[in-house]
C-alpha cells in the first residue's frame, strides 16, 4: 500500500508544502506541491492562524501518514529564524493533535538525501526533485521544491530511523523489565 508523506519546509511568509505517494523506494509520485504565503503586512497572529488554516486544509485533502519538517537551525538572521522557528511550530503542533507522525530533518540531510551531497546549492536540490518525480517543470517557489526534498528524503531515511527507534524503545523496555525482576 502507497504511503503520503508531506513536506514541509517551514517559513513564515513563504512555506512549502508538498505531498508525494511512495510504493516503494524508486517508485515515488508527486499528489500535490505549493507555498503558503502570508503577507508581512498582517500582525504574527493572524499570519499563523492563516499558516494553520492551510496546513489544516493540506493534510484533511491528503490525510498523510507522516510529516516530514526541516529542522530548525540556528542562522545568523535572528528574525529569519523566529518565523521559521514559528512555522515549524505550528506544523508539529497540527500533526501532533491529529496523531500524525513526524520526521524532522536537517537541510544537510536532506541535500544528501536527493543529490548525494550534503553540501549541494538549491538548484541542485531542485534538479534532482524535479527527475526523482518525474516532473517536466521545477515546482515554483524554491519553497515548494524544498517541501518535496525533504519528502523524499523521509521516504529514502525515514523508514529506516524510525526502525531504529523503535528496536532502541523495544530494548530499552526489554531492560527495564530485567531491572524489575
Amino acid at each position: 500500500m502507497a504511503k503520503r508523506i508531506m513536506g514541509i519546509d517551514p517559513g513564515l511568509t513563504r512555506c512549502g508544502i508538498g505531498v508525494i505517494s511512495v510504493e516503494n523506494s524508486r517508485d515515488i509520485s508527486l499528489l500535490e506541491v505549493g507555498a503558503i504565503l502570508t503577507s508581512s503586512d498582517l500582525p504574527l497572529e493572524r499570519r499563523l492562524v492563516l499558516l494553520e488554516s492551510e496546513i489544516e486544509t493540506w493534510i484533511e485533502r491528503h490525510k498523510p501518514d507522516v510529516v516530514a519538517v526541516e529542522r530548525v537551525f540556528a542562522q545568523h538572521n535572528l528574525r529569519t529564524v523566529m518565523g521559521t522557528a514559528q512555522a515549524s511550530g505550528i506544523a508539529l503542533l497540527i500533526a501532533a493533535r491529529r496523531g500524525i507522525p513526524v520526521a524532522l530533518h536537517t537541510p544537510s540531510e536532506v541535500k544528501a538525501s536527493v543529490t548525494g551531497s550534503g553540501r549541494a546549492n538549491k538548484a541542485q536540490v531542485a534538479e534532482m526533485v524535479k527527475r526523482i518525480l518525474n516532473l517536466e517543470v521545477t515546482p515554483k517557489p524554491v519553497d515548494a521544491t524544498d517541501s518535496l526534498a525533504l519528502a523524499i528524503c523521509h521516504a529514502w531515511r525515514g523508514s529506516g530511523n524510525t526502525r531504529i527507534q523503535e528496536a532502541l524503545a523495544v530494548e530499552k523496555e526489554r531492560l527495564a523489565r530485567m531491572r524489575k525482576s
